[in-house]
């Protein structure tokens, strides 16, 4: 990754941190973002020997989203890489009669709308520069249904097809498209899913039978799928949906 200027977004915790880490460490120049705070985490990676900085922003807003991809371009130079791993769940379990259209907003703004703005403004930087590689971060569950998730599963699947088409539309411009569906993580967001159950440990037991493997996945292995993504391993890989669930979707 050595040369390599990377946005990260949802890089302040869970996957976003990781992959931010993992790219930091093989010499990546790091853009940290998140719409809480970010600072902390870019310090610590430069701390590690990275080189990395935060930029506070919210995905779901446009005219946030182009001014960090300014502020990025304007101090790097380029932007080779862009990872859009931030993300929200649905704020409780329900079907959609008893969904708010608020809850229906939130999730679309961050889950998809933030994809598309993000893809949206680093294009043409990456055409400027010769190319560039996008990984989508969705969910297991954007390609199989699950009980009471069907607005977060709705907005992970469109960020599937999302990122087939923009594969299409954009190989002649030497960008690269490809999506990660993570299974159950150990990351904030899903245990923040738990506590929000009528019974989390109940819940947590769920997720962890769902796996074929029988334990939640890590961060770190996710970052490592992103990161071959983005690499020149990954030259001849576009268009693809790479499924990291833990066999959740084998059966």
């Amino acid at each position: 990754m050595n040369g390599c200027v990377a946005i990260v977004t949802g890089g302040a915790s869970g996957i976003g941190l990781a992959t931010a880490a993992r790219l930091s460490r093989e010499g990546a120049c790091v853009a940290v973002v998140d719409r809480a705070d970010p600072e902390a985490a870019a310090r610590a990676l430069v701390a590690d020997g990275g080189d990395a900085w935060g930029i506070q922003a919210d995905v779901a807003d446009e005219a946030q989203v182009c001014v960090m991809v300014d502020a990025v371009l304007s101090r790097a130079g380029r932007v080779n890489s862009l990872v859009n791993a931030a993300g929200i769940s649905s704020p409780r379990p329900i079907t959609i009669d008893e969904a708010t259209m608020a809850e229906w907003h939130a999730l679309c703004g961050v889950n998809l709308t933030g994809t598309f703005l993000c893809c949206r403004a680093v294009i043409p930087a990456m055409r400027r520069g010769g190319g560039g590689a996008i990984v989508n971060i969705a969910s297991e569950l954007g390609l199989v249904g699950a009980p009471r998730s069907a607005m977060y599963g709705a907005t992970k699947g469109a960020v599937v097809q999302l990122t087939r088409a923009l594969a299409v539309d954009h190989a002649a411009d030497q960008i690269r498209v490809n999506c990660v569906c993570p299974g159950p993580v150990d990351t904030p967001l899903l245990r923040g899913s738990i506590a929000r159950a009528a019974d989390p440990q109940a819940k947590l037991r769920a997720e962890i039978a769902s796996t074929l493997l029988g334990r939640l996945g890590r961060p770190e292995e996710i970052a490592s799928v992103i990161r071959f993504l983005l690499s020149d391993e990954a030259s001849f890989v576009t268009g693809s949906i790479v499924v990291a669930d833990g066999g959740v979707t084998a059966r």
